[in-house]
């Protein structure tokens, strides 16, 4: 009888604490994953066909460095919004495709060029898609 009354109150506490850790866990997921969000499609973007392809350039060369969807940055500045600002958050310069291509082309500071990987069409479809941040 003791070891029965022994094993139920094993068990019980053996729940209580499954559902206590399951209890941190949820709180802990919640805590940290305020700023994750799942990735959205291309289609729920509304991008066409252009901007997608610029959005997988843009996924293999740029988002390692940069968040597309925050002001927040990586190693670089984050590019919400870049091009409804008059001018570029870090260097001054005027906002607009040609800054922003020569930028992409010969590198700046840290960054590195992309004249040798990306061609002209490459940079119309990954501008396409930086315009829609």
């Amino acid at each position: 009888m003791n070891s029965e009354v022994s094993r139920s109150k094993r068990r019980g506490r053996s729940r209580f604490f499954c559902q206590a850790v399951a209890a941190a866990l949820a709180v802990a997921a919640s805590t940290f994953a305020c700023d994750v969000e799942r990735r959205k499609s291309d289609a729920e973007l509304g991008l066409n066909a252009q901007q997608s392809a610029g959005r997988r350039i843009y996924d293999a060369e740029c988002d390692r460095c940069h968040e597309p969807y925050s002001t927040r940055g990586k190693k670089g500045p984050g590019l919400k919004g870049m091009f409804q600002h008059k001018y570029l958050s870090l260097s001054g310069l005027p906002t607009n495709d040609e800054r922003v291509t020569d930028i992409i082309r010969l590198g700046r500071n840290e960054m590195p060029g992309y004249s040798q990987k990306l061609n002209s069409q490459d940079m119309q479809d990954l501008l396409a898609y930086l315009h829609t941040l």
